[in-house]
C-alpha cells in the first residue's frame, strides 16, 4: 500500500482544516483512501483493537502527520507503547481524586458548553500557574497515587495532565459527540476551542514555566495529536513577541499556524462567532456566569438528554468515562479515595437523544464565521495569518501552552 498522503502544501491550514473538513462524514477521495490504508496498516501490525481504537482517533494521527500513512504510524505505534508503559488506562480509573482535581483547577477546564458547531469550549487562566501554586504542586505531584508503575521516564507531575487528557478524549469528547442538536450531527467531535487568557502573566513568569511548558506540549502533542482546535489568547502583555519566539521552536508550523492573538477591541467579535454569547463565560464578552476552576455548566439541551443513576443530579468531581451501550452511552465516574476505588454508575444518554430539539433557545446555531468582518491590528498576527482569517476557519489547532484540557 502506498504511504504518501494528499497532497495539501497549496492549501491554507485554515481552508484546510476547517471544520468539518478533515472529520468523518466529509474527507475528500484521498484521504478517504489514506484512513482505509491507515487502518489496514494497524491492523497487519497488531496494533488497531476495535473495542479501544475507532477511524476518528487514527483519524487525528492522519491529520496531524498530514495524512502521510507512514509517519501516523510511527506516531501511533510510539503512542500505544507509551500507553502500555505508563499503563495510561489504568492510571486515568485509579488516580486519587484529590489530586485529579488540584491538577483540574490548574489546566484548561471545560466550561461544559459548547461553540457553534458543537465543539468543547476550554477557559485556560494561565495567572494560575504562579510560583506559588506550582510550588505546592509539584511537592504534591512527587508522588501520584495510582495503581500504577509508570515507565519512570515520564516525570510524575506529568502523569496527572494526561489523566487530564484522557479526561477530554474518554468523556468530554464523546458527551459532544452524542449531542447532535448541532449542524453536523453524525460527525465525532474529536477536538476543543480553547481560550487562553495570559493577562496578569509577567514575563518573568514565563520564563519560569519554560521547562514545564516544554515538557507537557511536546508529550501532548506526540501522544494526543489533533485533540485542539483554535486557540485565542487574550489579554497578551507588550512583551509576549519575545516569548512566542522561544515557544513556536517546540512546535511544527501547523500547529502554531493555528494560534491567535485577539486585542481586547476584536475579542468580542471574534469570540462571538464561533461561540453563542449564551455559551461565552461574562469576562470574554458573553452571558455565561462561569469562572475559573468550578465546575462545568452544562447546558439545558445537555441537561434534559441524560439520564441520572441513583442519587445524582450533576456529574461528580474526578474521572469520568463512557461506555458504548448499543443506541446509548454509560458514563461511570471512576479514581480513588485512599485505598478504595470509586466505581460508580452516573447517567446514560441516547446517541441520537438531541436531534433538531430545541431546549429552550438553548440549541446551537450554525457558525456564521464566513461572514463577520475582523479588523484585526497586524502586528497580532502569528506565522502570517491575521484574527481576520481565524474568523473565517471555523476550527483550528492551537498550540496547547502549558498544559492540556480537563
Amino acid at each position: 500500500m502506498s504511504d504518501s498522503g494528499p497532497e495539501h502544501s497549496r492549501q491554507t491550514v485554515a481552508a484546510q482544516y476547517r471544520f468539518p473538513h478533515g472529520q468523518l462524514g466529509h474527507l475528500t477521495p484521498d484521504e478517504e483512501e489514506a484512513l482505509k490504508n491507515f487502518k489496514a496498516l494497524c491492523v497487519e501490525k497488531g496494533l488497531y483493537e476495535p473495542s479501544n481504537h475507532d477511524d476518528a482517533l487514527l483519524l487525528r494521527f492522519l491529520r496531524a502527520r498530514r495524512f502521510h500513512i507512514q509517519d501516523a504510524f510511527t506516531q501511533f505505534k510510539e503512542t500505544e507503547e507509551w500507553r502500555i508503559e505508563n499503563e495510561i488506562d489504568a492510571l486515568y480509573k485509579t488516580i486519587d481524586l484529590e489530586q485529579y482535581d488540584e491538577a483540574r483547577r490548574l489546566y484548561p477546564q471545560w466550561t461544559g458548553r459548547r461553540d457553534r458547531n458543537g465543539v468543547p469550549v476550554y477557559v485556560f487562566e494561565v495567572k494560575h500557574l504562579n510560583s506559588k501554586n506550582m510550588s505546592a504542586y509539584e511537592k504534591s505531584a512527587v508522588k501520584t497515587h495510582a495503581k500504577v508503575n509508570g515507565d519512570a521516564k515520564t516525570p510524575q507531575r506529568l502523569l496527572r495532565l494526561f489523566a487530564l487528557y484522557e479526561n477530554l478524549t474518554r468523556f468530554v469528547m464523546p458527551l459532544c459527540t452524542a449531542l447532535t442538536d448541532r449542524e453536523y450531527p453524525m460527525t465525532p467531535i474529536t477536538q476543543t476551542n480553547n481560550i487562553v487568557d495570559i493577562s496578569g502573566v509577567s514575563l518573568r513568569m514565563f520564563w519560569n514555566l519554560r521547562a514545564h511548558m516544554q515538557d507537557a506540549s511536546t508529550l501532548a502533542t506526540a501522544h494526543y495529536p489533533e485533540t485542539l482546535g483554535c486557540i485565542f489568547i487574550i489579554g497578551a502583555p507588550s512583551f509576549f513577541p519575545t516569548v512566542w519566539g522561544w515557544i513556536k521552536r517546540w512546535f511544527d508550523p501547523i500547529t502554531t499556524s493555528k494560534i491567535f492573538i485577539l486585542s481586547q477591541h476584536d475579542m468580542k467579535a471574534t469570540l462571538g462567532s464561533f461561540i453563542d454569547p449564551a455559551n461565552l463565560p461574562k469576562k470574554y464578552g458573553g452571558e455565561l456566569d462561569f469562572e475559573f476552576g468550578q465546575m462545568p455548566i452544562l447546558d439545558l439541551a445537555t441537561k434534559n438528554g441524560l439520564k441520572w443513576e441513583g442519587s445524582y443530579k450533576d456529574f461528580p468531581h474526578g474521572p469520568i468515562y463512557w461506555t458504548d451501550k448499543g443506541d446509548y452511552i454509560e458514563a461511570t465516574a471512576v479514581g480513588s479515595m485512599g485505598d478504595q476505588e470509586r466505581r460508580e454508575i452516573v447517567c446514560t444518554i441516547k446517541k441520537s437523544s438531541l436531534k433538531n430539539e430545541e431546549a429552550n433557545g438553548d440549541t446551537l446555531k450554525p457558525a456564521t464565521a464566513t461572514s463577520l468582518e475582523v479588523s484585526a491590528e497586524p502586528d497580532l498576527a502569528l506565522n502570517g495569518v491575521k484574527a481576520s482569517d481565524a474568523v473565517a476557519a471555523s476550527h483550528l489547532e492551537p498550540v496547547p501552552l502549558v498544559g492540556v484540557p480537563t
